[in-house]
């Protein structure tokens, strides 16, 4: 399967240029600065977006486009990059603001200030008129994304994704999607679907994962393999339902095939915990932190 293919799958919704920015303000914080954007992604109202970065610019940094978790959190969204929340060691927003990145995170639909309509009934009405609400949240976050790029700070050839969970499986859908993604990192989240659908673990995942078809024409480990040759770190923890060892192994399979094929293995990197669950550890937090850097460097 190819990148068309993949986004005529999700019925990824087209978009045009970079998006227009309604409002912008700007809020100083201890160290670091946040604005908050609202930014016409041609929904009936403007989208949040929460953007950190450090006090003081200078030139064009690196960027991350953070995606948010879902953890049945429906009204965190976009907040996730400020406040921790229980996955998480902490909030990435300061921290990655500190390491030197302008990162931003939207509310993707049904998330945040986007809670109406609700998931499970948004998800219905767009399978009914042949779209799907992973193609929707995918399509405003690789607008998200041509922000970013448009942005006369930030370096658009060092942008990354990054998420766990929903998030996760965002960031290695975009990095598929969307070839200028320089690397894709994902806690929580990668495994082989067909796996969780015969353990009856993939009804822990929400309907915003719904995509007809998908199974039958490719699978998580071809389409995270679809980033390659570019880095990818993928996290993850044995003791979590959504990513047992055999499922992380099966996808891992196919994965691996495709960054061979490419010539790049030594940048596909694999990061496991066996005895911790749907959670950020230290281990992977440094983790994360040095992939990171490393688009810097």
């Amino acid at each position: 399967m190819n990148r068309t293919e993949l986004a005529t799958l999700l019925a990824l919704p087209k978009r045009g240029p970079a998006p227009e920015v309604r409002s912008r303000t700007v809020e100083p914080r201890d160290g670091y600065v946040v604005e908050t954007l609202a930014l016409d992604l041609g929904a009936e109202k403007p989208v949040r977006g929460l953007l950190t970065r450090p006090e003081k610019v200078t030139g064009k940094l690196s960027a991350v486009l953070y995606c948010h978790a879902h953890g049945a959190k429906y009204d965190i969204g976009a907040g996730e990059l400020l406040e921790k929340r229980p996955s998480f060691l902490s909030a990435y927003g300061p921290l990655l603001a500190a390491e030197g990145f302008i990162t931003l995170c939207i509310d993707v639909a049904t998330f945040g200030e986007r809670q109406q309509p609700a998931e499970s009934a948004l998800s219905k009405a767009l399978l009914w008129h042949g779209k799907t609400l992973m193609g929707n949240m995918l399509g405003d976050l690789l607008a998200a994304f041509g922000y970013l790029a448009g942005r006369d700070d930030v370096d658009a050839s060092k942008i990354a994704a990054f998420g766990l969970s929903m998030g996760a499986t965002h960031a290695y859908f975009l990095g598929a999607l969307e070839p200028r993604f320089n690397r894709i990192a994902h806690l929580c989240c990668y495994a082989d679907w067909d796996y969780l659908v015969r353990t009856g673990a993939h009804d822990l995942h929400g309907h915003y994962m719904t995509i007809p078809g998908l199974l039958a024409k490719t699978s998580v480990g071809a389409i995270a393999g679809m980033i390659a040759p570019r880095p990818q770190l993928i996290c993850v923890g044995y003791q979590d339902p959504l990513t047992p060892k055999p499922a992380v192994e099966r996808a891992l399979e196919e994965t691996r095939v495709a960054y061979a094929r490419a010539n790049a293995p030594e940048v596909l990197t694999l990061v496991e915990e066996a005895e911790t669950g749907h959670v950020e550890t230290p281990k992977t937090r440094e983790a994360v932190l040095a992939f990171l850097r490393d688009m810097k460097g």
